[in-house]
């Protein structure tokens, strides 16, 4: 009889213990299943945050939605109107991006060669470097197009000649091309991505400024852009 109690005993135990193993497997499962729906949940696409890694696809998409063309640069100058090509999708959905983040509205044309170009879209100020650290300064594959030149007004992407051999651009800086007779020895050495088509006298204005041996103006000339469509 005391045998048959103690193996009774033991049959009770072991049914209690498997009802709490089970029980324990069954909480650590839904756990997992609820994590991983969690995770499903906070799946970010990879095109809602530029960064150096994903620049071509988060651009892509960025020129799907983002259709504008026309661009206005307001200075104490006066305004320059300017047309972005849409052959060039790279360089225009970025242009698009950084001036819709207000980026360009803490630049500044910071560089004036006389009878050549005006350059901006950089300065001193810690908004801009913050600015241009958050995004990692991604790079832009060239869009070279035999019709796009470097015409009077061409709005093209500046970038670095040296250890560039693929001619990537800069995304964050510009130029404009001041020159009458254009700047051809640039051409299919730059992107060029747009150009102006009001406001011709406001560069020349911006032209005729006084400069440092460097090159930049020696009174600072601000900017800011707008979309116009």
């Amino acid at each position: 009889m005391k045998i048959f109690r103690i193996f009774f005993f033991l049959f009770i135990f072991s049914l209690f213990f498997q009802c709490i193993i089970e029980n324990k497997n069954t909480e650590i499962k839904t756990k997992i299943l609820h994590k991983t729906k969690e995770k499903k949940k906070k799946v970010i696409k990879t095109w809602d945050s530029l960064n150096r890694h994903n620049t071509e696809v988060f651009l892509t998409e960025f020129a799907l939605q983002n259709r504008e063309n026309l661009i206005l640069i307001k200075t104490d100058f006066g305004s320059i109107k300017i047309r972005l090509y849409e052959d060039v999708p790279m360089h225009r959905a970025n242009f698009i991006f950084l001036t819709k983040i207000n980026y360009f509205n803490s630049t500044v044309f910071y560089r004036v060669a006389k009878n050549f170009v005006i350059q901006g879209g950089n300065s001193d100020e810690i908004h801009t470097q913050k600015e241009r650290r958050k995004y990692g300064n991604y790079l832009l594959k060239p869009e070279f197009r035999k019709k796009r030149k470097h015409k009077y007004g061409a709005l093209a992407a500046a970038r670095e000649w040296e250890n560039n051999p693929n001619k990537l651009s800069s995304p964050f800086e510009f130029y404009i091309v001041q020159k009458k007779s254009g700047a051809h020895h640039l051409d299919n050495e730059h992107t060029v991505f747009g150009e102006v088509i009001a406001g011709f006298d406001t560069m020349e204005k911006i032209s005729k400024v006084k400069v440092g041996e460097d090159e930049w103006p020696i009174d600072d000339i601000k900017m800011t852009i707008e979309i116009l469509d």
